[in-house]
C-alpha cells in the first residue's frame, strides 16, 4: 500500500510539474554545453588563423621615428662590411613592403588554412552531433527507466495483494505456510525490482543532465512519438552518412588543405619578388642631410642553397597528403561498417516490438489461467510464480521495447550524419 500511495502522490504532483520535451532538450544542450562552445570557439579561432596566413598577401606598412647624437665625421667600422656614416638627426618616416609575385605561395598558404577552418567548423559540427546522440541516448533511457517504474510499481501492489490473500487462506488452513513463503519472495523480489527502478531513473536522468550541459533536471519527459519506418536496407544510409558525416567531412577538408599546402611548400623552390619604399622627414639633422628623404626599391630573392631544406619540407607536405588521404579512406569503410550495424540493430528492435507485445499478451493469459488453478487448487504456488515472473519479465521488455528500438533510431540517425544537420 505504501508504494502505491507513493505512485499515486507522484502522479498526482506531475500534473502541476513542468514538461520538457526531447527538441527541448537538445536546444538546451546545443547551448549550454561547454564541449559544443569550446568546438565553436575553435572554430572560430581557426578562421583568425586564416586571417593571419592571408596578411601576407597584403602591404605591410610600419611608421619609424628615430634620433641619434653622433661624434662628428664617424662611420661604423667593427662588425660590418658596409661602411656607413653616423649623423646627428631627427627623423620620422614611412617603411611599406608589398609581396609582388611567389608563384602562388602565399595564395595556397591561405586556401590551405581556410580548408582547415572549415575542417575545424565540421569538428563542431561533430561535437555537436555526439552531445546531441548524448542527450537522445539518455532521455529515452529516462523514459525507459519511468515505465519499468511503473511495472515496478504495479508488480509490489499486486504482489501484495496476492500475499495477503495467501495468508488468510493459510489462515483458513486452505493453503500450507510454503505457499505464504513463495508469496514473501515474489513480494521480497519485486520491491528489489522496484529499488533497481528507482536507481535507473535517477541515473538516467543525471545522464541526461550531463548531456544538456546542466546540473539537474526538474521536470517530467514527455514521451515522443515513434519515427519513421525504416529504409529496406542499408545502402541509403550509408550514400547520407558518406555525403553528410562531419567528422568525414572534416577528414576530407584537412586532406585537402594537405595538398594545398604541399603546393606552397613546392613555391618555395622558387623565386620570390617584393617590392619596399621609404619616405620621411627630418625636422633637425646635421648639414650633409636633406630634409626630407623618399625611395623605393625592388627584391628579387633566389634559393640557391640551403642544405636540401626546402626539398625536404616539400617532401614532408607530400606525404603528409597521402597520409591524409588514406586517413579519409579509412574513415569511410569505418563509417560504412558502423551505418550497417546501427541499421541491423534498428531492425532488430523495430522486430522485437511486436514480439514483445505478443510475449505481454501470451503471459497476461498464461498468468490469468495459473491464478485460477491456483484458486480451484488445481494448480501449485510454483506455478502460479513462474506465471507471475513470466508476465513481470514480459511487462519490463514491452516497456523498454519502444524506447530500445528509439535509442537505435537515434544511433542510426547519427552514423547516418542525420543528426549533425
Amino acid at each position: 500500500m505504501r508504494y502505491l500511495l507513493l505512485w499515486v502522490a507522484a502522479a498526482a504532483s506531475a500534473q502541476t510539474a513542468k514538461v520538457l520535451t526531447l527538441s527541448e532538450a537538445e536546444a538546451i544542450a546545443v547551448k549550454s554545453h561547454p564541449r559544443v562552445n569550446s568546438a565553436l570557439l575553435n572554430a572560430r579561432a581557426s578562421d583568425a588563423v586564416t586571417r593571419q596566413v592571408g596578411s601576407a598577401r597584403y602591404p605591410l606598412v610600419s611608421s619609424n621615428v628615430t634620433g641619434a647624437g653622433a661624434q662628428k665625421d664617424t662611420a661604423t667600422a667593427a662588425g660590418a662590411l658596409t661602411t656607413s656614416s653616423l649623423f646627428n638627426r631627427l627623423a620620422a618616416g614611412v617603411v611599406a613592403s608589398q609581396l609582388l609575385y611567389d608563384f602562388g605561395r602565399a595564395g595556397n598558404l591561405t586556401r590551405s588554412a581556410g580548408l582547415r577552418a572549415d575542417a575545424q567548423r565540421e569538428t563542431a559540427q561533430a561535437t555537436r552531433a555526439q552531445i546531441l546522440l548524448q542527450v537522445r541516448a539518455a532521455y529515452f533511457q529516462a523514459l525507459q527507466a519511468q515505465s519499468v517504474l511503473k511495472v515496478a510499481q504495479e508488480t509490489v501492489a499486486a504482489r501484495q495483494l496476492t500475499l495477503r490473500q495467501v495468508t488468510r487462506l493459510f489462515e483458513s488452513k486452505l493453503k500450507s505456510s510454503l505457499d505464504v513463503s513463495f508469496g514473501e519472495v515474489n513480494l521480497s523480489e519485486a520491491e528489489l525490482l522496484l529499488f533497481r527502478a528507482e536507481n535507473d531513473i535517477k541515473a538516467a536522468l543525471a545522464e541526461l543532465a550531463a548531456g544538456m550541459g546542466q546540473s539537474t533536471i526538474d521536470a517530467l519527459l514527455a514521451d515522443e512519438p515513434m519515427p519513421n519506418p525504416l529504409d529496406p536496407d542499408a545502402k541509403s544510409s550509408v550514400d547520407q552518412a558518406m555525403k553528410q558525416r562531419p567528422e568525414l567531412l572534416s577528414l576530407r577538408l584537412q586532406r585537402d588543405a594537405a595538398l594545398q599546402f604541399a603546393r606552397a611548400e613546392k613555391s618555395l623552390l622558387y623565386p620570390t619578388v617584393s617590392a619596399i619604399a621609404a619616405a620621411g622627414v627630418l625636422p633637425a639633422h646635421d648639414d650633409k642631410l636633406h630634409g626630407s628623404y623618399s625611395g623605393i626599391g625592388l627584391n628579387v630573392s633566389i634559393p640557391v642553397l640551403n642544405g636540401s631544406l626546402y626539398s625536404a619540407r616539400r617532401t614532408e607536405a607530400d606525404l603528409r597528403a597521402q597520409a591524409a588521404a588514406q586517413d579519409v579512406r579509412d574513415l569511410e569503410i569505418r563509417i560504412e561498417r558502423d551505418v550497417k550495424v546501427a541499421w541491423f540493430n534498428a531492425t532488430n528492435a523495430f522486430r522485437r516490438l511486436d514480439v514483445t507485445a505478443r510475449l505481454l499478451d501470451q503471459s497476461t493469459r498464461s498468468l490469468r489461467l495459473a491464478q485460477s488453478r491456483y484458486d480451484l487448487g488445481l494448480g501449485s504456488i510454483v506455478e502460479l510464480n513462474q506465471a507471475l515472473l513470466n508476465k513481470t519479465s514480459a511487462e519490463i521488455s514491452n516497456a523498454g521495447a519502444k524506447y530500445e528500438y528509439q535509442t537505435a533510431r537515434a544511433v542510426l540517425d547519427y552514423q547516418s550524419g542525420i543528426i549533425a544537420r
